[in-house]
């Protein structure tokens, strides 16, 4: 059979040209790289969101402290101690003149003991949550006669029929009850301060007559309500608090007790504080200010946070800090499960994909103040992988890769949780776990044509 000659003047069909910038495996990872990082500023409004919610938290705390009774610190006893003391002045022309002023003699406990066992009562509203509790707290201790010869006071300028035991609590408004002092075996009942020798910004006084040359003890019991956090001045030579509650997530932040012990029932903690833990002297002359400057050091106040376990504000928002792994580890995946199939996935997939993961950030936010952070995140973890395995099953047009697809998920999703949970270990288990990850996707990856597909 012949065989047509070509046609010279024919026009011939140019080759079609190679679509680089639609095939180009390099070229797609730049643009889902450019997506991630444009995800970055959702993320961030999230995190505002969270720190948002978590303020509106803190200022519902501060009205319930307002109708019930701010943290409390209790403060004292402190002995005060009137002296005369003739004081010689000279006026501008020379003349010598003598007056007799009264001056103040500050002591402080030579023991103090403390017992306090507090019940601890939830608050909520709306959404936010905070912890009350009512206390009942035994205070015991005694002073040891005041040390004049240090302090420089002659003994017979003493006033010792005008002597005061002071003591404080931070917010008055949580006392139940007018506590009855006892000292020695006399029982006196306290009455506001309101002069302006007083060691606290405010508090309560009982005048007693001292004996001259001798110490005493003292006893008395508080009945109080307060918020969040109880704490204990320590004021005596050696001081030794106990508190016994039903919270079963105590903070010992502050300062560590010396010994606790914390279960299912509560918690008991014991502190044993000596003279040298404390940043003031055991007594001084004329300074009302001694305790309330000083008394902000950290060895000088301590007791517990009745906080909850963990806040879900805290926990949510270290999850969101989570969110751009968890994007990039999804984008990878599913880019690896294309190149395995050979099944293009459009970009604007990849954004769909990407802002619903953004959204599930909100989603456990908004389950978390409904039913704790636990349960929201499973709902949250559960939806969201459901409705990407799904949207990729349709993609793909394949329902196993759909399925290994959504178990990959989550496994990132229960890996995050994990770390969060974790606490004191997640830096070590998170380095694990993403050294496997990686080693997992260089597996994955070494057969890939990174110029074309």
């Amino acid at each position: 059979m012949n065989q047509q000659p070509e046609n010279p003047f024919q026009p011939t069909t140019p080759p079609s040209p190679a679509k680089w910038h639609t095939d180009s495996v390099l070229i797609k990872l730049g643009i889902i790289a450019t997506l991630i990082i444009l995800l970055l500023i959702p993320s961030a409004w999230i995190q505002s969101l969270v720190i948002e919610r978590e303020g509106y938290q803190k200022i519902e705390r501060g009205g319930m402290a307002n109708t019930w009774a701010d943290t409390q610190l209790v403060q004292g006893p402190v002995l005060l101690l009137p002296y005369k003391k003739q004081v010689t002045e000279t006026d501008g022309n020379k003349k010598t003149s003598t007056r007799e002023v009264i001056n103040t003699l500050y002591v402080l406990p030579q023991t103090l003991q403390a017992k306090a066992a507090v019940k601890t009562q939830p608050f909520t509203k709306g959404v936010y949550d905070a912890t009350g509790y009512s206390a009942d707290i035994a205070i015991t201790g005694d002073f040891d006669k005041p040390d004049l010869a240090l302090a420089g006071i002659d003994p017979s300028a003493v006033m010792y029929d005008k002597a005061r035991l002071v003591f404080s609590i931070s917010d008055n408004k949580g006392l139940m009850n007018n506590p009855a002092v006892k000292i020695q075996s006399q029982t006196y009942a306290p009455e506001p301060t309101v002069e302006d020798a007083i060691p606290f910004d405010k508090g309560l006084q009982v005048k007693f007559n001292l004996q001259p040359g001798q110490g005493f003890a003292f006893s008395y019991r508080l009945n109080l309500k307060g918020s969040n956090q109880l704490n204990f001045l320590h004021t005596g030579k050696t001081t030794d608090v106990e508190i016994s509650s039903d919270w079963k997530s105590p903070d010992f932040s502050s300062h560590e007790p010396d010994s606790k012990a914390i279960n299912a029932q509560g918690f008991n903690a014991k502190w044993h504080m000596v003279y040298y833990n404390r940043p003031f002297p055991q007594q001084w002359v004329n300074n009302n200010q001694e305790l309330v400057k000083k008394r902000g050091g950290s060895d000088a106040v301590f007791g517990v946070k009745l906080q909850l376990p963990i806040d879900q504000y805290r926990k949510v928002l270290r999850t969101t800090k989570y969110s751009t792994l968890i994007i990039l580890l999804t984008f990878i995946s599913l880019f690896l499960a294309e190149m395995v199939k050979k099944q293009r996935v459009h970009v604007f997939n990849y954004v769909l994909i990407g802002a619903a993961m953004v959204v599930y950030y909100t989603l456990l936010l908004s389950f978390s103040e409904q039913v704790g952070y636990n349960w929201a995140y499973f709902i949250s973890s559960v939806s969201t992988i459901a409705l990407i395995a799904i949207f990729t099953a349709s993609l793909l047009n394949n329902r196993m890769v759909a399925v290994t697809f959504s178990f990959i998920l989550g496994i990132f999703y229960g890996f995050i949780f994990i770390i969060i949970q974790l606490e004191e270990l997640s830096l070590l288990f998170g380095s694990v776990a993403l050294f496997v990850i990686v080693a997992t996707l260089m597996y994955f990856s070494r057969k890939i044509s990174w110029d074309r597909q």
